[in-house]
Formats: C-alpha cells, structure tokens, sequence
C-alpha cells in the first residue's frame, strides 16, 4: 500500500533525503567556470547530450582562446566546432548574438558583475537574453563560481517530480522552477539546492527513465503513485 505524503514540502524533502544518500559521492562540487563561461557551456547543452556540448564547449576554448574571438568570428568557423551539438545552426546563431548583446550592455564581455546581485535580480537579467530561460539562468547562477542559490531543472528532474506527484504534468519546465524551489527548505544552502538537482538528475537518468523506468529498483516506489501503478501494487 502506498505510504502518502500529502504535504508537498514534506515529500520534495524525504526525496531529496534518499536520493542524496546514495548519489551524493556522485556530485561534482566544483564550480570551476566564470558565469560568461557556464552561459556559453549551458546553451550548448541545450538538448544534447552532455558528452557532445562539453566536446563543443572544448573545440570553441581550443579554436578561439576568447569568447570575444567567438563573438567576432565568422559564423561557419564557430558552427565548425559545435556539430556534434543538437541544432548546431541554431545554436552558432544565439550564442553569437547574445555575446554581441552582453558587450552592447555592458561595455565588455564579461558577467562577473553578476556576483554582486541578488540572484533573483541576476536571474531576472540573464532572462531578458534571446533564448535564455529559467533552466539556463538557473545553471548559470548555480553551477559558475558564483556559487548562487537557484535551482535549475532538466528533463530529468522534471519526470521525476511529475512521477511523484510533486507538481502536475500540465505546470511545464519553464515554471516548475520556481515551484520546485520554492519547495526546498528556505533554510537550504546554496550547495544543497545545487545537490538537490544533482541528485533528482541522476536518478531519472540511471532508474526514473522515459521509457521504462525501472521502478522495482527505486528507492522511492513506496512514495511513488505512478511507480506503483506501473507494477501494479
């Protein structure tokens, strides 16, 4: 019989709980890259797989040295380095002319001024980008050296949560940010909500899959309505 957990905060928090005993010796807690850096690394990743952005963010460094080089450079040399990225036509276009905008507005290539803002005001700056939405604003702030308290939600996470009946499958990924962090306890570090992302991602990715998510094996099935529907319990 399935243990119900009416309470939305309760349950985000028993999730991220479990989840966080066993992946966490999985999250990577560097924040190695500028938020100029993350910015440029999260559009590629945009439906790629990861493999494949990191391989294109790798060539643009080895080809340009500086994203000003990448901003100024012909647009067939840039889309040279990231053909293994998802929509690759696309992608050489809205990086180029974000870079292009960020210079307009400030006067020089950089988003380190970022650090000095509240994160919401950060976030809500990065959004009046072409093509930067909740999920990208979110990485930027969260996984640059910024080290700030926003969360980002993937596909994964977002199966997940909707799995669990945390948020409702019609919300859409765009506003589940919001509603999934505002979830968290507000008394959360910036590196727990980070964790928390990391750890809801790897488990959509190794046992709440798309197709066939392997339910049987999930550490949250007793919790889970639609995990204990599949198998019928």
């Amino acid at each position: 019989m399935i243990t119900p957990i009416a309470d939305k905060k309760q349950l985000t928090l028993e999730v991220h709980n479990r989840l966080y005993k066993i992946y966490k010796d999985e999250i990577a807690h560097a924040h190695a890259n500028d938020p100029l850096s993350e910015l440029v690394d999260t559009i590629l990743s945009q439906r790629t797989k990861n493999k494949d952005s990191a391989q294109g963010f790798k060539n643009l460094v080895a080809a340009f040295d500086t994203w000003e080089n990448v901003r100024d450079a012909p647009e067939d040399e840039v889309r040279k380095q990231i053909t293994m990225c998802t929509w690759p036509d696309q992608k050489v276009h809205r990086l180029q002319t974000v870079l292009r905008l960020i210079t307009e507005k400030r006067g020089e290539l950089n988003l380190d001024f970022l650090a000095a803002m509240n994160v919401i005001d950060a976030r809500a700056w990065l959004e009046a980008l072409p093509g930067v939405g909740p999920k990208t604003s979110g990485a930027v702030m969260s996984y640059s050296n910024i080290k700030g308290k926003a969360l980002a939600i993937d596909s994964h996470h977002y199966r997940v949560a909707v799995r669990l009946g945390i948020i409702d499958n019609k919300l859409g990924e765009a506003k589940a940010h919001e509603v999934l962090e505002n979830l968290l306890p507000p008394d959360f570090t910036a590196q727990q909500v980070f964790d928390n992302h990391q750890v809801i991602m790897r488990h959509g990715q190794k046992i709440c899959h798309y197709y066939h998510p392997e339910c049987d094996k999930c550490v949250l099935l007793d919790i889970c309505p639609t995990g204990r529907e599949l198998l019928r319990l």
